[in-house]
This record gives structure tokens, sequence and C-alpha cells, in this order.
């Protein structure tokens, strides 16, 4: 099984920021990675008038939009997937990170700053494999600093990654 972390943490402390570190040391280090946004309102990649638009609109359930350089499904759904669900649609990763699905069940990176004037951290320790913030938390999880991807990826290869892990 593909192993899945969520990267947590209220609004505005930088998930994105964290993802667009981790992901370059990731791939520097050779690993194949996917990731999963999650969006709590909805969205829509689709544009009005467009031909994938107007596939959707005469009534596909599925459209795909394929390039030689990429791929893309718009998949209508009656309910909002779970994580392994749509982790079940990716192939060939070795790592999938999740930006939000805070309330999932899968180990989580908190992201946090102190400098965005919040006190409390918003998972228990119970969930979270680290934190990634400004300041110190003793609460029995690793903490390292917003700028330490390599530190972070050292972790995941070595809780995730590693054979047989």
């Amino acid at each position: 099984m593909i192993p899945i972390i969520s990267i947590v943490g209220k609004s505005d402390m930088g998930k994105t920021t964290l993802l667009e570190k981790l992901l370059p040391e990731l791939k520097r280090r050779g690993h194949r990675v996917a990731t999963i946004k999650h969006d709590a309102h909805s969205f829509d990649i689709d544009h009005p008038g467009k031909d994938t638009w107007r596939h959707a609109r005469a009534g596909a359930d599925v459209v795909v939009i394929s390039s030689s350089s990429k791929l893309a499904m718009i998949s209508k759904v009656e309910a909002e997937k779970n994580l392994d669900e749509i982790a079940a649609m990716i192939p060939d990763v070795d790592l999938i990170l999740t930006e939000g699905y805070k309330r999932g069940n899968k180990p989580k990176i908190e992201v946090f700053r102190a400098a965005r004037g919040e006190q409390d951290l918003l998972c228990s320790p119970e969930e979270l494999v680290a934190i990634a913030t400004d300041v110190a938390f003793d609460i029995g999880v690793p903490c390292f600093d917003l700028d330490d991807a390599a530190g972070l990826v050292d972790l995941i290869e070595e809780r995730f990654l590693a054979k047989g892990a």
C-alpha cells in the first residue's frame, strides 16, 4: 500500500509552501510522489464553453483530457471519495502527500507558525509524525524548522519509505 501523509494546519500557516519545499527534496532523492489537495468547497477546473465542459454538460460521467505531457480526469461523484479510494486511482508512486484532510485518519505533519498569532496545534500528538514550526513544542513529536525540508524528508524516508516500512 502506498503511504499517505497529510500536510495539515490552520489557514495561512504555509501548507502549500511546505509542500513546495518537500517535493523537490523527495524528487532529488529519486522518489515518485503524488499530491492530493482537499477542497472543502466545490472546485471547478472545467470552464463553460470549453470542449470538456460541453462533454460533461451533454451527459458524460467521466471526461478525460489528454496531451503529450499531461492527463486529467474529471469524474462526477455522488459523495466525496476518501483518501484510500483516491489513492487506488493513482498509479506508480512511492508516496502520496495531501494538503488538508485534517480530519482524516492518515499520519500528519502539522505546519504551525506562532508568528500568525495562533497558540494551539490543530491535531493531537497521537495524530502527528512531525511538526514544521517556528517554535518548539514539548509534546513528544519531532519538531522541524519550517525550512528544514531535508530533515523532514529524512523522517519520511525512515518511517514510510524504508524497505519493509
